[in-house]
């Protein structure tokens, strides 16, 4: 479809975005110039541009008012985690902050695409879907999604206050079960290739080539080598019996993996089915066995029977999705503005020198590298004096460069999302270090807004009256208490480090009324250290408990301080956890001291 080449329409603020749409193949390109109206729709060869940004620097160049654009979302068929995107099946790769820049943009945000689809469901009108079977949408409810193309994808959405959240799934690969004879001779031949057999071996395209061939084999005919498209064709043009059977073997499957995934999510909002396959068979799907077989869960299926099934028929559904994205990041953002530095140089531009204004320019240009840089190469950079930039600094309330730098990096801080990236065996040295900083960073922002302020308080109260103090950890956690233990002792606190299991049982048994024990179990199941716990508080001690939420340390201690971070257990090492502990024996610690402070100066007070 084309449409006119005419300038982006009023309605949208900011102006006309850009939204992406990259296979392997392909990349799929539009601006959307108000709230689900999208122009100048494009497509372009992937193997004709070097990289993303080359392909988009094209697509913009062709457009009216595309050098305008400044904000973006792209949609890429694999897995986004971090700002380093490899694309499957294709030889792109791309850092999301460097592209960001090279392009120009104020924002580029780049999610899987399959999540952009699920994202549009709360989005799509009622001419962008075809209904199949019966049922009625209950408003604000669970959705659910499917899409098979060149694997499954199962996803679904959630009302969230008054915005969605997509769930992340792998749903695709849960266990297959055949339903008749015809699905137990489809999975017996899948059982000479595979170990496992999921719905997405069966439900995709190289999945219909191999019903294909198993079906082909049960009826006496010699392997063909048929591609989806060509099975699929010659089952639609009711020319080929095999084809048509390993067709509505497909559907019938896909209905009863709708099925599973409506009753697992209790999506009374809807099953959708997207991908690049049943979108294409038209009414051939509507009188398949799909809606029967997804009706068909026994005593059940009155339950189903009321969920009804859409198929996705917009051909702008994950743009729709991608820009909902787009529009939370660009609220949060919005919202962050209020308080940042960044912001603050903006609005003052006006009244600064002709001095001043360069350094401005110079920081809002390149607020990294004056974050990083000294006076001396912020001056160059700007053509200014060093006196100016200092200049500069107090004339937006810092006391000076390096106060100045400080409120920069917590601007900065706040404008990128901060999230958990898994390593992988291919990382490079830079990689991993990047990956293990970051998640160290996340893990400890999400402490600070979880921790438990009254269990702190009262863990305080309790060290500040103990006579002394024991601390019992195992393992890797056996450096958490020893480093506990040296803290306590210069704050004058009684304290021993306990990690061998016979030591903790016979120093729990010397405790007494008065004592504090302070046991460290992320996983809080250890029978020692629970042994441990019954015996210090039958000699009438307190127990203070650093866990996960929920364990049962958490339940039997007499107060609780809990850290949920499970790690990532195949690198061996607890990691992050163990700095999160020793983070919350510094609260402990510093807590303790400005405790006896306060003590210390009433008294003197008093004295006086």
């Amino acid at each position: 479809m084309s449409t006119p080449a005419r300038a982006p329409r009023p309605g949208r603020a900011g102006g006309a975005r850009l939204l992406a749409d990259i296979g392997s193949t392909f990349a799929r390109f539009a601006l959307e110039v108000a709230p689900g109206r999208f122009e100048h729709p494009a497509e372009l060869r992937c193997a004709d541009h070097a990289d993303v940004a080359s392909a988009v620097s094209t697509y913009l160049a062709s457009v009216p008012a595309g050098a305008g654009v400044r904000h973006a979302a792209v949609a890429t068929a694999n897995p986004v985690d971090g700002d380093g995107v490899r694309l499957t099946n294709s030889p792109w790769a791309f850092s999301i902050e460097h592209t960001r820049q090279r392009l120009g943009l104020q924002t580029l945000v780049v999610l899987n695409d399959f999540t952009a689809l699920a994202m549009s469901l709360p989005r799509l009108a009622p001419h962008d879907l075809r209904q199949v079977g019966g049922g009625t949408v209950r408003p604000r409810q669970v959705m659910g999604l499917l899409g098979a193309g060149s694997g499954l994808g199962m996803s679904g959405v959630i009302p969230v206050g008054e915005g969605w959240m997509a769930l992340a799934s792998e749903g695709g690969h849960a266990s297959f079960a055949p339903r008749d004879e015809r699905e137990l001779t489809i999975l017996r031949h899948a059982w000479t290739q595979f170990d496992h057999v999921s719905f997405e071996r069966l439900l995709s395209g190289p999945g219909l080539e191999l019903m294909h061939r198993a079906l082909a084999g049960a009826a006496g005919q010699p392997p063909t080598g048929l591609t989806a498209p060509q099975i699929t064709q010659r089952a639609l043009d009711g020319a080929d019996p095999v084809c048509r059977d390993a067709l509505d073997a497909f559907c019938a499957m896909l209905g009863t993996a709708a099925g599973n995934l409506a009753m697992t999510l209790g999506a009374r909002g809807g099953i959708y089915i997207g991908g690049s396959i049943v979108p294409r068979l038209g009414a051939y799907f509507d009188r398949s066995p799909f809606r029967s077989r997804f009706e068909d869960k026994g005593r059940l299926a009155p339950y189903v029977r009321d969920i009804p099934t859409f198929v996705i028929t917009s051909g702008h559904a994950t743009f729709l999705g991608a820009s909902a994205v787009l529009d939370v990041q660009l609220r949060d953002m919005a919202d962050a503005a209020a308080s940042s530095l960044l912001a603050q140089v903006q609005r003052v531009l006006g009244e600064l020198t002709p001095a001043e204004r360069r350094v401005a320019d110079q920081v809002l240009a390149h607020p990294r590298a004056v974050l990083n840089d000294p006076i001396a190469e912020i001056a160059r950079a700007a053509q200014v004096s060093q006196p100016t930039v200092i200049r500069f600094c107090r004339s937006l309330g810092c006391e000076g460069l390096s106060d100045f730098k400080l409120r920069l990096a917590s601007s900065l801080t706040g404008t990128v999302p901060i999230t958990h990236t898994p390593v992988a065996t291919d990382d490079s040295m830079a990689e991993l270090g990047g990956k293990v900083l970051g998640n160290t960073a996340s893990a400890i922002l999400q402490l600070r807004s979880q921790l438990n302020r009254e269990s702190c308080r009262r863990a305080t109260e309790l060290l500040r009256a103990a006579h002394r103090m024991d601390l019992y950890a195992a393992g890797p956690y056996g450096v958490v208490v020893q480093d506990a233990q040296f803290k306590f002792l210069r704050l004058g606190l009684p304290s021993m480090a306990c990690t061998d299991p016979r030591l903790q049982r016979l120093a729990a048994d010397v405790l007494t009324t008065g004592d504090v024990a302070l046991v460290i179990s992320p996983g809080g199941h250890q029978p020692e250290l629970l042994e441990v716990v019954r015996t210090a508080q039958s000699r009438g001690a307190q127990v203070i408990a650093l866990t996960a939420s929920q364990t049962p340390l958490a339940r039997q201690a007499d107060v609780a301080l809990i850290v949920d971070h499970p790690d990532d257990m195949t690198t061996h090492l607890p990691m992050v956890s163990r700095i999160l502990h020793l983070l919350v024996i510094d609260i402990l610690a510093v807590g303790l001291t400005m405790r006896g402070q306060a003590e210390k100066a009433g008294s003197a007070a008093c004295k006086a």
